[in-house]
């Protein structure tokens, strides 16, 4: 689905990742964590096309992402849900209408009965009405994560989706992404949350890189 050929990206003339070869195969549930400025989140701006490699070839879909054009790489990317980790939404617009706008950007409609079992699978169908800033942070990220499944990607990408939130709440959030991975999706989750890695692996196989020396690789056991 994903796949990373000696990939290399350089920020500001210093090399962030080198050498990065890996696959992100069908139904595959993988962790990401390294330091904070290791590259985790340039690793999936990589995997989602909205950075280009400086060397390497990262391919989308049986798709080299450099030969992609803007309308290739958008289509690519409704196959893909993103769960930023500053969680934006448009403060004057209700959650409903916040989740709704995947559905323009894809050219598809809406399903009311599809919105409403969705606010109720991640346990805020009370707040379909409600604005983004009367919200507590669980809530917006839980928010962020059924907003990027809503068009049924194949792939789920989430950059430090439980690191402004508490111990319960980032069980909570792991539970959504363990059954979604469950009901076949591909998961990368970046995080520093070791303990929270240490309660995946208790539930599902997953597989664990960890960026070092500017390189992605396969972590021990001794998380």
């Amino acid at each position: 689905m994903i796949s990373f050929e000696n990939v290399a990206y350089s920020y500001g003339g210093g090399e962030l990742l080198s050498d990065v070869s890996l696959k992100l195969a069908p139904g595959s549930f993988h962790f990401l964590t390294g330091p904070s400025g290791a590259g985790k989140s340039t690793f999936l701006k990589l995997a989602y096309a909205e950075l280009r490699p400086t060397s390497g070839r990262v391919t989308l879909f049986d798709n080299d992402v450099t030969k992609l054009s803007r309308d290739d790489v958008a289509r690519a990317r409704r196959r893909i849900g993103i769960v930023h980790q500053d969680c934006k939404f448009l403060d004057h617009m209700t959650l409903a209408a916040n989740m709704a706008l995947p559905f323009t950007v894809s050219d598809r409609e809406s399903d009311a009965q599809d919105m409403d079992e969705l606010l109720g699978w991640v346990g805020l169908k009370h707040l379909a009405d409600a604005l983004p800033p009367q919200m507590s942070g669980g809530e917006r990220q839980r928010a962020a994560l059924a907003r990027a499944v809503i068009v049924d990607p194949d792939v789920i990408l989430a950059d430090e989706p439980t690191g402004n939130v508490d111990w319960e709440m980032s069980l909570r959030i792991l539970t959504l992404l363990v059954e979604l991975n469950k009901m076949g999706k591909t998961i990368l989750v970046a995080t520093h949350d070791l303990n929270l890695i240490r309660q995946a692996k208790a539930q599902i196989q997953a597989r664990v890189l960890r960026i070092a020396k500017h390189r992605v690789q396969l972590a021990g056991a001794d998380l």
